[in-house]
């Protein structure tokens, strides 16, 4: 029996091949101009969906708690730019309920245009698959609703298991008689959080999006390298930002929406190509003759 496949034999021997087919047919398929308008949607669909989230979920979980994961973990969408973002939500909770609608229909209107065009992007990118069985249409209408409630669904388990985790760091624990302060396990705790629902989302929108079947094998393989890509770009914009950027002095006050934008668009961009890796190793697969492969 073998441990690696055709198609992992050849991207292990040939990585370059790989990585040029898959560079080459994304700019064919106009990934970066896609990830633009993915951006687009997604900077203004941001803060309504943030502030309706913590609105709706502060009747379960205490604001501030809701307010400080959001800050952790939209540092991850956002490097460096998660404290600005939350400073115009808390401009929106202290109007309270009277901009409810008003957000609801903001948020409803522009993130089913952002997953709207996610869906076109990998109809384009899966082309290969020739989906013969096309999706109803309200199931269209209503993914991304759907996604949109999965997303505060998810905000609010985090938030849960970070208020435990931040519970349990009061703790100690105890090893052949030896004290540990459970504390210094809080910092790698959310960092692991976070990273786990990074690779979980990406994965579930590779499986959820494109028409046709994703393997979850690959789907996960490919949300974990982006998710590792976007971890040093994160960290390199982290630094950029505050060392060497001198954004605030050519955009003014311009600077936190501008930087954001760039920010979302780098993010998807890497969920467009990580789209793309998968496309390409189906592909393979069928070319190579492995067995399982994508049809």
């Amino acid at each position: 029996m073998h441990i690696l496949s055709k198609t992992d034999h050849q991207l292990i021997f040939h990585p370059l091949d790989f990585t040029l087919t898959v560079l080459r047919n994304f700019g064919r398929n106009q990934g970066l101009m896609l990830a633009g308008a993915v951006a687009y949607y997604a900077l203004l669909s941001l803060l309504p969906l943030i502030t309706l989230s913590v609105l709706g979920l502060s009747h379960w979980v205490d604001q501030a708690e809701l307010l400080a994961t959001v800050q952790r973990y939209l540092e991850w969408l956002v490097p460096s730019q998660a404290a600005a973002v939350l400073s115009d939500v808390s401009g929106f909770l202290d109007n309270g309920v009277s901009i409810g609608v008003f957000l609801l229909a903001t948020m409803l209107f522009f993130s089913s245009l952002t997953f709207s065009i996610l869906q076109s992007a990998m109809a384009k990118i899966f082309a290969h698959r020739h989906a013969t069985k096309k999706r109803h249409a309200l199931v269209v209408a209503l993914l991304p609703y759907s996604l949109v409630l999965l997303a505060g669904v998810a905000l609010f388990a985090i938030t849960v298991l970070s208020v435990a985790i931040q519970s349990l760091s009061q703790d100690y624990l105890y090893v052949f008689g030896a004290e540990l302060p459970l504390q210094r396990l809080s910092g790698p705790a959310f960092y692991g959080l976070g990273l786990a629902t990074e690779i979980l989302i990406l994965a579930f929108f590779y499986i959820v999006l494109p028409v046709g079947r994703t393997r979850v094998r690959h789907a996960l393989l490919g949300a974990a390298v982006i998710a590792a890509i976007w971890e040093v770009i994160r960290h390199v914009l982290v630094w950029y930002f505050a060392t060497l950027s001198k954004a605030s002095v050519v955009y003014g006050s311009l600077t936190t929406a501008v930087v954001v934008l760039f920010s979302i668009e780098l993010a998807a961009t890497l969920l467009l190509l990580g789209a793309q890796v998968i496309s390409e190793y189906e592909q393979l697969e069928s070319r190579l003759g492995d067995a399982g492969g994508a049809g």
